[in-house]
């Protein structure tokens, strides 16, 4: 029976795939958005409330796609922060236009783990937030903090810069050090002479 069966059996394993493990669902913040909601091009439209319910139904977020949701979240975000209606390039504005994306990029890895391109863009759109952030707190903390709390923002300041000190390193820099003092006593006569000149320029200005 198994000098018959075997090579059935073995051609059967070969073509067996495992079977799949379904895969969990992941949460989006683009859940919050409620699907009778309009398209942002068809939103203010005045013809759009005597329309009826099966194209009201095509044109709200129940039928967009995730590049129309995106337009919508993001211009949330962007009123949330934003200081003014006409204000569409601050700092904040750009903080919530790049948290948007950065949080589509975070969803997409998370399905997607081997998607290095991708992980790349996300990896530049948060050193450009991280740059817009330290500069709002540098110079305007209030906004600074207005913006992460509006924006559920994490900000972590960056590690203090060390180096480590080894004997090289040590040698390199007393060796620096003395090539610099001996260029400046080269030098010295020329700068005390250029000071004299200037000196003498401006006793004939005064005179």
């Amino acid at each position: 029976f198994r000098q018959v069966c075997g090579p059935f059996i073995q051609t059967a394993r070969w073509y067996a795939r495992p079977v799949r493990r379904k895969r969990k669902d992941i949460p989006s913040h683009l859940d919050d958005l409620p699907p009778t909601m309009l398209k942002k091009d068809y939103a203010n439209v005045p013809i759009i409330n005597s329309v009826d319910d099966v194209v009201r139904r095509l044109l709200s977020l129940e039928m967009a796609s995730q590049k129309e949701k995106m337009k919508i979240k993001t211009q949330q975000l962007v009123e949330k922060v934003r200081r003014s209606p006409s204000d569409n390039g601050s700092f904040e504005v750009q903080v919530a236009m790049l948290t948007a994306k950065i949080r589509t990029y975070e969803e997409h890895l998370q399905r997607h783990p081997k998607d290095k391109s991708n992980r790349r863009r996300m990896l530049m759109d948060i050193d450009r937030r991280k740059k817009l952030l330290a500069y709002l707190r540098r110079v305007r903390y209030d906004t600074f903090e207005n913006t992460c709390k509006q924006l559920n923002i994490q900000y972590t300041l960056p590690p203090p810069y060390s180096r480590r000190v080894t004997k090289r390193w040590v040698v390199k820099k007393a060796f620096c050090l003395k090539v610099f003092q001996e260029a400046r006593k080269l030098k010295a006569p020329e700068r005390l002479k250029q000071r004299r000149e200037w000196q003498a320029r401006a006793r004939a200005a005064k005179e």
